[in-house]
This record gives C-alpha cells, sequence and structure tokens, in this order.
C-alpha cells in the first residue's frame, strides 16, 4: 500500500483487543522513531516501550481510564528532556562525531553557537522546544505503524506530573510528552471503526503562494 493508503487505513483506535504485536513490526516502528528528523539532530527526548500489566494498570487512571492503555500490546511513552544543558548537547555532538569518524572538536563552532542560545532560556521554553521534537518521533512511529498495519492512537489525554512521579522521570530530567498505544482495533467493539475518516477540505487547508 502506498503511504497515503496506510494513512487512509489507521484511525484513532478507541478500543484494542490485546493482541500482541510482534518484536519485529515493534522494532521496524521504533526504528522509524529513532529517524525521525530533530532539531540540529540532538534527539531530546527518550522513548519508554511498556508491555508490564501491571505498570500499564497503573498509568489508565493517570490517563483518564482509557481502554487502549490495558488493551495495547505497547504503550510508547515520549519523554522529552527537561532543559538543554552543556553536558547533554557535548554528549550527543561527541557521540556523532564519534560515528562519523571525525574529531570531537570539528562541531565545535556549532555547537557553541546552540549553546549561546538554549543556556540563557528559560528552562520551560526549551522544553517547549524539545516536547516539539518528540512529537516529530511519535508521527514517524504512527506512520511505521500504519505501514506495519498495527493500530496506534496517539494520546495528550493523561497527567504528565503523575506520569512523571510513576516513572520517575523526574529524576532523569524528563517530562512526557505523549502517548502511543500499539496494538490491534477490537472491530466489534469500537464505535470508530467503520466511520468515514474526515478531513476539511483543501481550500480551507492550503493557501498556495506563487
Amino acid at each position: 500500500m502506498s503511504l497515503i493508503d496506510n494513512m487512509q487505513w489507521r484511525y484513532a483506535t478507541k478500543k484494542m483487543n490485546g493482541e500482541k504485536v510482534s518484536q519485529e513490526k515493534l522494532d521496524i516502528i521504533l526504528k522509524a522513531a529513532s529517524l525521525a528528523p530533530t532539531s540540529s539532530g540532538l534527539q531530546p527526548f527518550e522513548i519508554f516501550v511498556i508491555s508490564n500489566k501491571e505498570l500499564l494498570s497503573q498509568i489508565q487512571p493517570i490517563a483518564f481510564g482509557q481502554s487502549q492503555i490495558v488493551d495495547c500490546s505497547h504503550l510508547l511513552v515520549f519523554a522529552a528532556w527537561d532543559n538543554y544543558t552543556e553536558e547533554r548537547v557535548n554528549q550527543r555532538f561527541d557521540f556523532m562525531n564519534s560515528e562519523r569518524g571525525l574529531p570531537l572538536s570539528t562541531t565545535d563552532a556549532y555547537k557553541s553557537n546552540l549553546l549561546g542560545m538554549y543556556l540563557p532560556r528559560d528552562p520551560q521554553v526549551n522544553f517547549e522546544h524539545t516536547a516539539r521534537q518528540s512529537y516529530i518521533a511519535m508521527t514517524a512511529a504512527l506512520l511505521a505503524a500504519a505501514e506495519e498495519k498495527v493500530d496506534a492512537t496517539p494520546m495528550e489525554g493523561f497527567n504528565p506530573v503523575a506520569l512523571d512521579e510513576l516513572l520517575n522521570l523526574k529524576e532523569k530530567g524528563l517530562r512526557s510528552t505523549v502517548l502511543l498505544p500499539l496494538g490491534y482495533r477490537d472491530e466489534a467493539n469500537d464505535w470508530l471503526v467503520n466511520l468515514k475518516k474526515v478531513r476539511i477540505p483543501n481550500e480551507s487547508l492550503f493557501t498556495f503562494i506563487y
């Protein structure tokens, strides 16, 4: 199927059937998330892949009781850096240069420019920036899931403070941003499954400037 066909197929699955997603498909979805573009290639987030049923049951009330949390195969929790720090940025650039076989000093000028911009900013401003990067990765995972015919439901409907506490994210310098349950639709019990996908007309969405 084409990309557009896959996007037409997917929907925000409201009821999942508990069927397990294979490790092969999961690996592809996670690889897509890891390959997503991010600002300066820093990947300022981590992704928690949760299949532990006891933990999922603890997360469900934090996500306002949504059933996909416990009926999914795996729950991806995207957690962004709470701030940019010199140590974090240095580690990323050192890793990039090492992987490319370049001297660590290769990117010093570029890195210094970034640090000069990020470090003086309010931590909340920096978190909002890292959070946006995590959403790009989530979208890549979402599209990969559709290609693998795995259902996925992006969720902002949860209490991030409570989830951060449950997963000890603050101690890791992270804050949760978005959830992505992966699994398979329960066609017999999902009210949304057979409804037409509706998007606003192109003329209301796109403005062409020539």
